[in-house]
């Protein structure tokens, strides 16, 4: 417990899934927090849950492919708390197994702006004050279709350029207090992958990306993906940067 106490954290796609209970998580740990979403009343929700636990939080709806809205995130973090601590950037969506001969351009630059240039701006926008700070640790959520490829093109791609990223900005603060790692989940139960959204995929390339892991490993819960998240986050990872922790019980070995 209270391996946050006294930080500020930001949690984007903090309304649900893996962004809510990772906010959930951080809120038991003592950080105050900065919740992000485009749905204003599921995060106000998740506002009260973590307010009960006795650490202060704002709610901010955003669209955070747009990056004037990430600007305004964090000006709103800085005078609601005068600081940032720990960024997590979960928000994110499925990009329906759409192959690079099945996917509209459209759909590619959709999912590429939430999926990879949001992770982009808000770190952009809070580093700044991470380095006048001094410190600081930007958690990113990848995949394992960024790690190996078994996803949709532009999901695949997306996640692929968030660990990039993640080194690239690793190495740029290497030694200097502020840390930046990723966390790629395998398969986990949220509202991306429902029977609903599985329903909306193309199932000839699934099937075709599902040969290359072991789907009768049982899922990761959000819990799994929230602690690995809050690792990265807390000083128990103060020696890690630019890393990438898989965290799909396996079923990609």
């Amino acid at each position: 417990m209270d391996r946050l106490k006294g930080k500020v954290s930001i949690v984007t796609g903090a309304s649900s899934g893996i962004g809510r209970r990772t906010a959930e998580v951080f809120a038991q740990e003592g950080s105050d927090l900065a919740l992000v979403a485009r749905r204003l009343h599921r995060l106000k929700e998740v506002e009260a849950e973590c307010t009960a636990m006795g650490v202060r939080a704002i709610s901010i709806s955003a669209d955070i492919s747009v990056y004037e809205n990430c600007q305004r995130v964090v000006q709103e973090t800085i005078a609601a708390f005068g600081r940032v601590d720990v960024l997590v950037n979960d928000a994110g969506i499925a990009d329906k197994h759409r192959p690079v001969t099945r996917i509209e351009n459209d759909w590619w630059d959709h999912v590429i702006a939430v999926d990879q240039n949001s992770v982009y701006y808000m770190m952009k926008e809070v580093l700044p004050y991470m380095e006048k700070a001094g410190s600081g640790s930007i958690v990113n959520i990848s995949s394992i279709g960024g790690v190996d490829g078994i996803a949709g093109i532009s999901y695949s791609a997306a996640k692929a350029a968030v660990i990039a990223m993640t080194k690239n900005v690793g190495i740029q603060y290497a030694g200097t207090g502020i840390r930046c790692n990723s966390v790629a989940p395998g398969p986990t139960p949220t509202e991306l992958n429902t029977p609903e959204q599985i329903a909306t995929f193309d199932s000839e390339f699934s099937a075709k990306c599902h040969r290359h892991f072991d789907a009768s490993v049982p899922e990761v819960t959000v819990d799994d993906q929230a602690n690995a998240i809050l690792f990265f986050a807390s000083d128990d990872s103060k020696g890690c940067n630019g890393q990438t922790l898989v965290v799909d019980n396996g079923c990609t070995i």
